[in-house]
């Protein structure tokens, strides 16, 4: 067991978590629990699996790259026929901690997201009747499917239920944030603290708050000051149709923040340093001062925690000496 995973263990046993984290806007991310392993192992071989695209060519992991803090870091990531998306990966780490998918939340859980790219013609451009007859086609996978579910027949909802189980195991404990929330006060530095001290007393905690720091709600992007984009997206409007819901979107979670750049639904923020520069002076009309703005990225930096770790999974091989489709056609 890893160090930062024996504290947390030690702390909880002594019962000395709920006093100190309840004092605080931002609460502890805890390892993963109540899942079927067997769906996340198959789970798994999907999200690789690029067969799931027309091409050939894109996994659910192009675009959400688990070696790259969940994202592809792409300011808009790059589809079928190298088509340049319409908004920012958001990263799949932590997702399961969301009040919905996408920026726009027009997904209500991960199963409901996991379908979404495989049928969408400017990401991995096939469908649901293609994708499912490609994995039937599958010795391995009918198998497979046969073990977890009891029945040998691929449906496009077992292959989202699977995906979705697997992406409920990517949450990332342990960042020394946490630990310093779980008492280990030297965990973190003057400058880490002073920033996480800016953050609560400027009114970012505001958004960003709970396990995810962020996640769990719908903000307008440009409060104070609007913000200028070429970027097309509607934000929760293109899901409800309300016009009082133009340019809101879901607010981002922060774990990993280092990872995950460039920022915001276009992407438009290539560094911490920009991104928070400007959401202190549209979100909160604030100007930070170099000194203030380097002690915020110091604290978020410290909300990187333990990545995701397995051995890759073996996709199944093909039997089908077929092309079903040629790359990028």
């Amino acid at each position: 067991m890893k160090k930062g995973s024996v504290l947390l263990a030690m702390v909880a046993s002594l019962g000395l978590v709920s006093t100190s984290i309840a004092a605080e806007p931002i609460q502890v991310i805890k390892p993963v629990q109540n899942v079927n392993l067997a769906e996340v192992e198959l789970g798994k071989k999907l999200f690789f699996d690029p067969r799931l695209s027309i091409s050939g060519f894109i996994s659910c992991n192009s675009c959400h790259n688990l070696s790259m803090g969940g994202t592809d870091n792409l300011k808009t990531s790059i589809g079928h026929k190298w088509n340049q998306g319409p908004i920012n990966a958001p990263t799949v780490l932590n997702s399961s901690l969301n009040l919905a998918q996408f920026w726009d939340g027009r997904a209500k859980d991960l199963k409901e997201q996991a379908g979404g790219p495989i049928a969408n013609p400017g990401e991995m451009a096939s469908n649901h009747t293609l994708a499912v007859d490609v994995l039937q086609s599958i010795p391995s996978y009918v198998r497979e499917f046969q073990l977890v579910f009891g029945s040998d027949k691929v449906t496009i909802d077992r292959v989202t239920q699977a995906i979705a189980e697997f992406e409920k195991t990517l949450v990332t404990p342990n960042s020394r944030f946490d630990l310093w929330l779980l008492g280990k006060k030297d965990a973190l530095t003057q400058e880490e603290l002073a920033g996480y001290k800016l953050f609560k007393s400027s009114g970012c905690v505001g958004c960003h708050n709970g396990s995810a720091v962020g996640g769990n709600s719908f903000q307008k992007m440009g409060v104070i000051e609007p913000y200028k984009t070429s970027n097309k997206a509607e934000g929760l409007s293109a899901v409800t149709g309300k016009d009082a819901d133009r340019f809101r979107f879901k607010v981002p979670t922060l774990r990993n923040v280092e990872l995950t750049y460039p920022y915001f639904h276009d992407g438009e923020a290539e560094t911490l340093t920009e991104a928070v520069d400007v959401m202190g002076r549209l979100q909160l009309g604030k100007k930070f001062s170099k000194k203030e703005n380097a002690q915020i990225v110091a604290f978020l930096k410290t909300l990187t925690g333990e990545q995701p770790t397995f051995l890759m999974p073996i996709l199944p091989p093909s039997t089908d000496e077929t092309p079903r489709s040629r790359p990028f056609d």
